[in-house]
């Protein structure tokens, strides 16, 4: 923001402190750059990441904070080397703004995973030395890289949380061969990301079991997101009768969890992915060493698999659970987001309620 606040073009919410409550602010979106794109923002999604930073829970927040991090909009303005948008196209922007674009991830499309450091889309450090403000804004300026076609049949509403939540789980489910017809899942957890994973799952062909503490998700499991099966994970029984039954496990719970109980369900020489943010994460090594199994970590997705994503999503008719909300629910939803209290995804409509 400029000192004399004459060059304000941006209206958004921000967290000013650790409370994180959220509140209206005025700040000042770069120039448009010959590669980047002018989104208009329509829609973006509450991911858990917008507590965590809104609320310093790491300690580098650098406020004020506009979180989100899930953005759909439609492209009001592109600059003069811009090939791969047009006014009106309907894009979206996820995790991160910016890479070196030189290393070998980003040569391979695994920006997320760039050497010299990934800049997030909130609570980074830009290049131009700016503090990177997130997608609770009337708008965002992005180089063209690091946005993604939304098809013009698919809602932006629903495009919103498939640029974090959707791409956490669909990243590590292709890399390890989980999109092959027949193969067994288990999605622990199911929330946000745990929701998608089964959608993901049934949309690829795999028999599907959801694993939750909370028996009261059973029916939507089954009923409403198509699961094959619904474990209550603390029922030791049912836990024992599936030993090395799994192809794959994708562990979304960020709550402290034993992990010795999953990784006995996995067959010979099979993986636990971890997208989940627990606070500890132990394990006996016999877990491990008795059946050669591997725990994976995995944090979103590249450009390449992204872009997929969605266009897999448009073409299978996939969409998020969501609760659409007006801005000035945020930090409400934020704190239902940490009770749960939600199913699967808020998104906040920005076009119709920021002003």
């Amino acid at each position: 923001m400029s000192s004399d606040g004459a060059n304000e073009n941006c209206v958004g919410y921000a967290a000013r402190d650790p409370s994180g409550v959220l509140s209206h602010y005025k700040f000042n979106r770069r120039a448009l750059g010959a590669d980047d794109v002018s989104i208009r923002i329509t829609h973006c999604g509450v991911c858990y990441a917008d507590v965590i930073w809104s609320r310093n829970k790491l300690g580098d927040s650098k406020y004020p904070l506009v979180p989100g991090h899930e953005i759909a909009g439609v492209v009001k303005e592109v600059g003069s080397n811009c090939h791969r948008f047009k006014v009106g196209d309907h894009v979206g922007v996820g995790t991160y703004v910016n890479s070196c674009r030189d290393c070998e991830y980003c040569n391979e499309g695994l920006e997320v995973n760039c050497v010299k450091g990934t800049v997030y889309t909130f609570n980074a450090v830009d290049e131009d030395g700016t503090i990177t403000k997130g997608g609770y804004s009337s708008h965002i300026v992005v180089h063209e890289r690091y946005c993604f076609k939304i098809p013009d049949n698919y809602p932006l509403a629903s495009a919103a949380p498939l640029l974090c939540a959707g791409i956490t789980v669909y990243a590590p489910m292709k890399r390890h061969k989980m999109n092959q017809p027949g193969k067994s899942l288990g999605v622990i957890g199911l929330g946000g990301l745990g929701h998608m994973a089964v959608k993901f799952g049934k949309a690829f062909g795999l028999n599907v079991t959801v694993f939750s503490t909370s028996i009261s998700k059973k029916e939507e499991a089954l009923s409403q997101l198509g699961a094959d099966k619904f474990v209550v994970s603390s029922d030791q029984g049912q836990m024992a009768s599936l030993v090395m039954s799994f192809d794959f496990l994708i562990d979304t719970a960020s709550g402290d969890h034993p992990f010795d109980p999953y990784m006995a369900l996995l067959k010979t020489g099979r993986t636990l992915a971890l997208v989940g943010f627990p606070s500890e994460v132990k394990f006996g090594p016999g877990s491990l060493i008795l059946g050669m199994r591997t725990i994976s970590g995995s944090v979103t997705g590249g450009t390449k698999d992204t872009q997929e994503m969605i266009d897999f999503c448009a073409a299978q008719g996939i969409h998020p659970m969501i609760e659409i909300i007006p801005i000035q629910y945020a930090t409400e939803a934020l704190e239902r987001l940490v009770k749960k209290d939600v199913k699967y995804r808020f998104v906040i409509d920005i076009e119709s309620s920021l002003k």
